[in-house]
C-alpha cells in the first residue's frame, strides 16, 4: 500500500491540474526550467542595481543609450539565428552563452583592478539577459507543447516561473554580504547551466512523450527587418495607442527608477542589494497571488479600459505624495505597486491588446513596439531625466511633478485603447455571428 501511495497520488494530482500520465514528467522539467531561469535572473538584478546608485544619473542614462542599441543588434542577430540554426539547438546555446558571459565578469572582478567599465558592461548585459530569457523560453515551450497541450500545461508551467521570482532575491537577500555580490554571479551562470540538461531532456522527450515530432516552432525573423514593422505602425493608429502607452509606462518607470537609485546612494553596494532584494521578493509574491486570485475577475469587473487605467490613476496620486513628502518608503512601495500593478494587471490586458489585430500587423509591428520603442523610451527618458536633475538643478518636487503628468496622461492613453479594443471586439464579435449564420 505505502509503495502504491506515490503514484496514486501523483495521479490524483496529474488528474486535478489536468496533466495527462504521458506528459507528467516533460511538465515537471519545464516547470523546473522556468523555476531555474527566473532564479538565475533575480539573483542577477539587485546585483545589477545596486550598482547604479554609485553613478551619476548621466552615466545611467548613457548606458541606457548604449543597452538601446546593444539590445537592437542582439535581437537582430537572434533573429538571424533562428532562421538559419534548428532551435533546438539554439535553446542550449543561448543559455550557456549567457551561463559562460557571467563566468567571464566573475572573473573579471577579480583580475582587474578598476571595475568601473566591467560593472557598466554587467550592467548592460543583465539588462540584455532579461530581455532573452523568458522570450527564448516561452518559444521553446511552443515548439515543445502542442496548442492544446499548451492550453491546459502553459499555465502551470508559468507557476514555475513566478515560484523562481519569488526564491531568486532571497539569495542576494541572505547572502549579499556574507560572500560579496560578484560572488552571486558564479551562483546565477550555475543555475543557467544547471538548465541545459533540463532543455535536453524536454528537446528529446518532444516526440517520445508528447507525440510532438511534427510540430515546428512559429518563429519569423521578423526582427531582421524592423521597417516593415514601423510602417505598419504609423499605419494603424491602434499601434500607435499601444506603442504611446508603452512609452508613457516606460518615461514613468525611468523616473520612479532614477529618484530610487539616487535615494539607496546613501547605503553600501550589499545593504542596496538586499533592500533591491526584498523589493523583488514583495513584488513577485504579490504578483504570483494577484495573478492567482485577481487579475481575470478585475479585468471582467473593470473592463479593458479601466483595467489599463488602474495603474496610472494610482501612480499619478502616488507622484503627487512623493512631490510633497520625498520620503525613502514613500518611493520604495511606488516602486513595489507599480511592478505588482503591471505584471499582475496591467501587462496581461495590454497583451490582450494585441488579439484586436491581424497577425501580419502582430508579427511586424509587436517586435518593433517591444524592443525599439520600449528600449528606445529607456533611453530617451534616461537622457530627460539626466537633463533635468543634473543639467537644470531640478528638484524631486518637480520631478516628481512632472511624473505625475506623465502617468495622468497615460491614464488618459490607457481609457482611448480601451475604447477601441472594446469597438473593435464588439466589430469581430459581430462578424463572426454573421459568418456562423
Amino acid at each position: 500500500m505505502n509503495l502504491l501511495f506515490p503514484k496514486r497520488f501523483s495521479q490524483t494530482l496529474a488528474r486535478s491540474l489536468n496533466v495527462r500520465a504521458r506528459e507528467w514528467q516533460v511538465t515537471l522539467a519545464a516547470f523546473m526550467l522556468a523555476f531555474i531561469l527566473m532564479a538565475s535572473y533575480f539573483v542577477l538584478r539587485p546585483i545589477r542595481d545596486a550598482m547604479a546608485s554609485d553613478w551619476s544619473d548621466a552615466e545611467v542614462s548613457m548606458l541606457w543609450n548604449l543597452q538601446f542599441f546593444i539590445s537592437a543588434g542582439i535581437v537582430s542577430l537572434y533573429a538571424w539565428v533562428i532562421s538559419k540554426v534548428r532551435f533546438k539547438w539554439v535553446v542550449p546555446l543561448v543559455y550557456s552563452s549567457f551561463a559562460l558571459s557571467f563566468v567571464v565578469f566573475y572573473v573579471l572582478t577579480h583580475q582587474v583592478n578598476s571595475l568601473i567599465w566591467v560593472e557598466k558592461a554587467f550592467y548592460i548585459w543583465v539588462s540584455a539577459f532579461s530581455l532573452f530569457n523568458l522570450s527564448v523560453f516561452w518559444s521553446f515551450m511552443s515548439d515543445t507543447f502542442s496548442n492544446e497541450q499548451g492550453k491546459r500545461l502553459f499555465a502551470l508551467i508559468a507557476m514555475g516561473a513566478s515560484a523562481g521570482a519569488i526564491v531568486g532575491p532571497l539569495v542576494p537577500l541572505t547572502l549579499a554580504e556574507n560572500i560579496g555580490l560578484h560572488n552571486l554571479m558564479l551562483l546565477a551562470a550555475v543555475g543557467l547551466l544547471l538548465a541545459i540538461p533540463l532543455i535536453l531532456y524536454i528537446t528529446r522527450q518532444k516526440s517520445k512523450r508528447l507525440n510532438n515530432k511534427d510540430i515546428k516552432t512559429d518563429i519569423q525573423p521578423l526582427n531582421r527587418n524592423w521597417s516593415s514593422g514601423i510602417q505598419a505602425l504609423f499605419k494603424n493608429p491602434y499601434l500607435m495607442g499601444i506603442a504611446a502607452f508603452i512609452l508613457l509606462y516606460v518615461f514613468l518607470g525611468a523616473f520612479i527608477y532614477f529618484q530610487q537609485k539616487n535615494i539607496l546612494a546613501a547605503y553600501t553596494r550589499p545593504e542596496r542589494a538586499e533592500i533591491l532584494a526584498i523589493i523583488d521578493w514583495v513584488v513577485n509574491s504579490l504578483t504570483f497571488i494577484m495573478a492567482l486570485f485577481f487579475t481575470s475577475r478585475i479585468l471582467k469587473k473593470c473592463g479593458m479600459g479601466l483595467t489599463l487605467a488602474l495603474l496610472p490613476i494610482f501612480l499619478t496620486i502616488g507622484m503627487i505624495a512623493l512631490a510633497f513628502a520625498p520620503m525613502v518608503m514613500i518611493v520604495l512601495l511606488i516602486q513595489i505597486f507599480r511592478r505588482v500593478g503591471n505584471y499582475a494587471i496591467t501587462r496581461p490586458a495590454r497583451e490582450l491588446l494585441f488579439t484586436q489585430v491581424t497577425k501580419d500587423e502582430r508579427f511586424k509591428s509587436k517586435p518593433v513596439i517591444d524592443v525599439v520603442v520600449y528600449r528606445g523610451g529607456d533611453a530617451v527618458s534616461g537622457s530627460l531625466f539626466a537633463l533635468l536633475s543634473e543639467g537644470i538643478g531640478m528638484g524631486l518636487l518637480f520631478l516628481s511633478l512632472i511624473g505625475a503628468g506623465i502617468s495622468a496622461t497615460w491614464s488618459i492613453c490607457a481609457m482611448w485603447l480601451g475604447k477601441v479594443y472594446n469597438k473593435k471586439s464588439s466589430l469581430k464579435s459581430a462578424e463572426s455571428v454573421r459568418n456562423s449564420t
